[in-house]
């Protein structure tokens, strides 16, 4: 972002805020140069329409494992959508879609069997992430709209082939990241456009995990055998292997089949800046790590920190990302994620914001000051305070404000899939689409090529190409 757009920006921002302060508050915190208020951020609204049975949105499910399974539900809860199919390769878990969601629910082991049905409008795809791009794109052909789980796909040269295939159908695609829809998304991206932290020279974000179900050793069903699981159909065109249980149900350990930390989580992250900033993505990346812990078999690391470079666009200036990932952090576990700029911060939830903004020192102290004389200390001041001495104004806008979500907010879940819907029902642009899906799995597969190869690697965020 050039200077004199951030100076703008900025001044934008400096009004609203003292206008806001005022508004919200008449104590004596407004006189003492330094604020702290928590404000909501205003309620969503969604559209109130009826649907006749007629209208309803009828809904498959490929891939009812965990993430399908939250994914349904949520979806179930936006008016107008109904469920009529569900896929699995384990038939334990076409029952439990029976259990959650009917008996009338049509169940395969056969997705081909749901993209032939004309019956239905749109398909949720949360199988691991091998089988993406190709039933995404055989979706789309076979006239469906698809929500697809992030990362849209597992290697760099698939997303340019889910990109055409929607563009050849024009049928709407969704990306899975939830947060991306979210009230905390749409407030930290308001701030930010607004200049409230100046220009960007940072990213941070960090998520640490200390449990078994945190690092994916996900439970095995006692009745998983070669007859309740398909397991030749779900390697796919992954290398053959024989059948092994821990590979179906914790796939995710594995780069054969999913993406590593950098797939499942730092996706998310990038999904959320991309849209935050206006990015297309970094130009570098170098990423480090080991598997230091779950020494179970998998072949992924379970400690990543991965650094990005960010070139200069006309949204933000260059910066620095960091990304980190521990599934052995001792310390008992947390996330955050906070864009640092010139003049503050904001860390960034769904359903809440905290911006912090301080003031730069440029007036020496008590350390380098020791070295000179008393008298020579008196000129030093004097000569700052006349260089800065109309610093007073911008006083107030120094402080802490967190922006909560209201009480009913449905959350950023709910948020993402009735976008998704009214996508599908042509009222409203798709958040997510493959475009931006590629931007951000790029970057995220990213640090994969870099920690395997050992080495930085460059990626040119406009073709969403890797630079050899």
């Amino acid at each position: 972002m050039k200077n004199n757009d951030s100076h703008k920006s900025r001044r934008s921002f400096i009004k609203k805020t003292l206008l806001g302060t005022a508004l919200v508050s008449s104590s004596p915190l407004i006189f003492t140069r330094k604020y702290n208020q928590r404000l909501l951020m205003e309620s969503r609204t969604y559209a109130s329409a009826k649907f006749a049975a007629n209208d309803n949105i009828n809904l498959a499910l490929i891939g009812s494992g965990i993430q399908g399974i939250y994914d349904t539900n949520t979806a179930l809860r936006v008016p107008g959508v109904k469920l009529v199919a569900t896929c699995d390769l384990y038939t334990g878990r076409l029952a439990r879609t029976k259990e959650l969601w009917g008996d009338d629910i049509f169940v395969t082991r056969d997705y081909r069997e749901i993209l032939d049905r004309k019956d239905i409008d749109a398909v949720i795809i949360a199988t691991p992430d091998h089988w993406h791009k190709k039933i995404s794109t055989e979706a789309l052909r076979s006239g469906k709209a698809v929500y697809c789980e992030k990362p849209m796909v597992q290697k760099f040269e698939e997303g340019h082939e889910v990109i055409n295939a929607q563009k050849e159908t024009g049928k709407v695609l969704q990306v899975g990241s939830q947060g991306m829809s979210s009230l905390g998304n749409e407030k930290a991206k308001q701030l930010y456009e607004d200049g409230a932290i100046g220009q960007i020279v940072m990213l941070d974000m960090f998520n640490d995990r200390y449990s078994a179900e945190g690092a994916w050793q996900y439970p095995i069903p006692p009745d998983a055998n070669p007859d309740t699981v398909d397991f030749d159909t779900f390697l796919g065109q992954a290398p053959k292997v024989p059948f092994e249980l821990v590979r179906f149900f914790r796939w995710r350990n594995y780069k054969d089949y999913g993406t590593g930390v950098a797939g499942d989580l730092f996706v998310h992250a990038f999904s959320t800046l991309h849209y935050i900033i206006s990015s297309h993505g970094p130009d570098r990346a170098l990423s480090t790590g080991g598997l230091r812990y779950w020494k179970d078999g998998r072949d992924v690391p379970d400690v990543t920190i991965t650094l990005y470079d960010y070139p200069e666009t006309k949204t933000h200036a260059a910066f620095n990302a960091s990304f980190r990932v521990n599934f052995i952090a001792g310390g008992g576990g947390g996330g955050g994620f906070r864009l640092v700029g010139t003049e503050g911060e904001i860390q960034v939830g769904s359903e809440g914001v905290k911006l912090v903004r301080s003031k730069l020192g440029m007036k020496p102290g008590d350390y380098s000051m020791i070295a000179y004389t008393e008298e020579i200390q008196k000129k030093i001041r004097a000569e700052y305070d006349q260089k800065y001495i109309g610093e007073r104004s911008s006083d107030l806008d120094i402080g802490e404000t967190v922006y909560e979500a209201p009480s009913d907010y449905k959350g950023g879940h709910f948020d993402h899939f009735y976008n998704f819907f009214q996508g599908v029902r042509g009222e409203k642009e798709i958040i997510e689409d493959p475009l931006f899906g590629l931007r951000a799995a790029g970057a995220a597969l990213l640090a994969n090529e870099s920690y395997y190869r050992g080495k930085p690697v460059r990626w040119n965020p406009e073709s969403m190409s890797l630079i050899q």
